[in-house]
């Protein structure tokens, strides 16, 4: 849709996408419509560094210089497009130093093993991820190729000035609590009769999960359970670089919980009601009949519709056996950590 060039605004406060042509330094034409999709463009509408300070009214910062001299050429759905390539770096990588680790039998972490009679051999988790990699190919990159209208559509920014770190963090913040929340629930429908034997039977496959396993499931689920991913971005939308990170650190905090390894130097060690590996293996680990720890990322969901019952006492149990394996003179890394099944 063409923008007669009459129509001008001075010294915008806030370039909200790359939505915007170039005309001078100081001015610049208005907004494209809202449901205008372009593959290749818009750009970022500034010529030069000099051209973004005189319109910003101010210096670039260091991390807005950066993401000029990266975006100034480059699509708003080029940048959108970058999630697939972040996420199959986050599918590949993230899960590599804990299965590198099980397969070696490093002492260092071996002890934190949460299932610790449960193997898989090097062929089984090389299956796995050649799994994942047939979902990433086939729905999950073409599902991110697909949904750029609806990022456009909410209103994902993708020009200057960037948002702060105190920002940011904040919208990270409520991305995953709105996430976690809607999760919980369509996470206990699918472990209803017809949604488990359907669809999430698929995940369940790995009683005793890996990294790998985190993304592995049925392409059903992976469409039901991308909604609350994008609901939080679609209620508060903010910049790009903060879509990114929200997709980078959701997915790294799934490959976390399904590590089978209860790490006591992990960061989220330190972040309340935070669930992690120990919280979810439990859910693996009964299986189709569990009625426990649904939620994705943080316990309180559970805890007040009192669907971690199960888990708690068993963790009462576990602390009983330790204290009386201890008292016998048995170390308390050789009490293993899962023996039994408990709602």
């Amino acid at each position: 849709m063409s923008i007669p060039q009459h129509q001008h605004h001075q010294n915008p406060p806030h370039i909200h996408s790359h939505t915007y042509q170039q005309q001078t330094p100081s001015t610049i034409t208005a907004p494209t419509p809202l449901l205008h999709f372009s593959i290749t463009g818009p750009m970022l509408p500034y010529a030069t560094i000099d051209a973004a300070e005189s319109s910003l009214n101010r210096p670039l910062t260091a991390a807005e210089t950066l993401w000029f001299k990266y975006t100034a050429t480059k699509s708003d759905y080029n940048l959108y497009c970058h999630n697939i390539l972040f996420l199959f770096l986050v599918f590949s990588l993230a899960p590599l130093p804990v299965v590198l680790a099980e397969l070696g039998r490093w002492a260092g972490i071996e002890r934190y093993k949460i299932q610790k009679k449960a193997r898989l051999t090097r062929k089984e988790m090389l299956g796995c991820y050649k799994a994942v990699m047939t979902l990433f190919f086939l729905v999950v990159g073409p599902l991110q190729l697909v949904s750029y209208p609806m990022v456009k559509l909410i209103g994902i920014s993708t020009g200057l000035p960037l948002p702060s770190m105190w920002e940011i963090a904040m919208q990270l913040l409520v991305y995953f609590l709105i996430e976690d929340y809607t999760n919980y629930w369509l996470h206990r429908w699918l472990h209803s009769d017809w949604g488990y034997t359907k669809i999430h039977k698929v995940h369940h496959e790995y009683a005793a999960p890996i990294g790998f396993a985190a993304p592995y499931a049925h392409w059903a689920e992976i469409l039901i359970l991308g909604i609350p991913s994008f609901l939080g971005p679609a209620m508060v939308p903010g910049h790009m670089i903060t879509l990114w990170l929200w997709i980078v650190l959701r997915q790294i905090e799934a490959i976390e919980t399904h590590s089978g390894y209860d790490l006591p130097w992990t960061p989220t060690k330190y972040i309340p009601f935070y669930g992690g590996a120990e919280y979810h293996d439990y859910h693996h680990y009964v299986g189709g009949q569990s009625q426990s720890n649904f939620a994705s990322v943080f316990t309180y969901c559970d805890y007040i519709y009192g669907t971690d019952k199960g888990f708690r006492y068993q963790k009462k149990v576990l602390a009983k056996i330790k204290e009386e394996s201890g008292q016998n003179g048995q170390a308390v890394g050789d009490v293993p950590v899962q023996t039994f099944k408990s709602e």
